[in-house]
């Protein structure tokens, strides 16, 4: 039994498929990790929540900031963006189902030493705080509170976090942090605007990751989402979005040994953000 992890496929369908074939996938058999960002931007998002939910149990996703983007919007919380494609999703005969299943899914999950997120955690956050705080977030989009979070949801403030946080502020933090993350400050505030790679820090802040004190350092955090950073494979992190949507590839990692497996993207998105 093999235990694989793919990077942000979001809506890049046959590459999945591709990956899944190359990688000798059996759901009978092996596990596989989705580091979120299923779908929008590329061109069959609903063939790949269907795809994915298809596989049943062997699968395990956190979700992203385009999934919940995409719930929002079902939810009538939030415009389609002119560069969206969500519309075969929202027009699906299966159409609840699938955003039912989505709003099941956490925004972290972990086991033994491995935790995954979407995006990054802040450096005050243990493993295990970052799943308390996830199932916050989870049990709000699984109850009858799903749609004013949802919301309430968007917006860079609060930018810091405090344990006394209450309310949709909180939840806004949490989410923020897990699936929107780059650059924070070394006491965890974030900057949530600048979008380019490590090397275009604002000053006084840094990539997520780069923080001597995080408390997740004796974890291996398994991402994706910083696209413009590229694929990142360090002995504590392995941010896994290697631009498919781009014209870069989609990537899958086996883990514990880190073997890499990739296909190429097919149809790219241009121009590519930032060049």
């Amino acid at each position: 039994m093999a235990l694989y992890a793919i990077g942000d496929i979001q809506g890049c369908h046959a590459e999945f498929c591709e990956l899944l074939t190359l990688i000798g996938f059996s759901p009978a058999h092996d596990r596989l990790w989705l580091t979120g960002d299923l779908v929008n931007r590329g061109p069959d998002s609903l063939g790949v929540l269907r795809e994915v939910i298809a596989l049943g149990p062997s699968v395990r996703v956190v979700l992203g900031n385009h999934d919940l983007h995409l719930l929002a919007v079902a939810a009538g919380n939030r415009p389609l963006h002119r560069d969206d494609t969500l519309a075969a999703i929202l027009l699906a005969p299966d159409r609840d189902d699938l955003l039912a299943w989505l709003a099941q899914r956490p925004l972290a999950v972990a086991e033994g030493d491995t935790l995954m997120v979407h995006a990054g955690v802040l450096p005050q956050w243990t493993t295990p705080r970052v799943l308390e705080l996830a199932h916050e977030v989870e049990t709000v989009l699984r109850s009858d509170e799903r749609v004013p979070f949802l919301h309430a949801l968007y917006g860079n403030e609060p930018d810091a976090w405090c344990d006394d946080l209450a309310g949709f502020d909180r939840l806004r933090v949490i989410v923020n942090a897990l699936t929107r993350l780059r650059f924070c400050s070394h006491d965890g505030r974030m900057e949530l605007r600048e979008k380019r790679g490590a090397a275009f820090a604002p000053p006084g802040y840094a990539a997520w990751f780069l923080h001597e004190n995080r408390q997740t350092a004796s974890s291996l955090v398994v991402c994706g989402h910083w696209s413009t950073l590229g694929l990142l494979l360090a002995p504590n992190v392995l941010m896994l979005d290697s631009g498919c949507l781009w014209g870069g590839a989609l990537t899958a990692i086996r883990l514990p040994d880190r073997r890499i497996y990739q296909v190429p993207s097919r149809a790219p998105i241009t121009p590519a953000p930032f060049g």
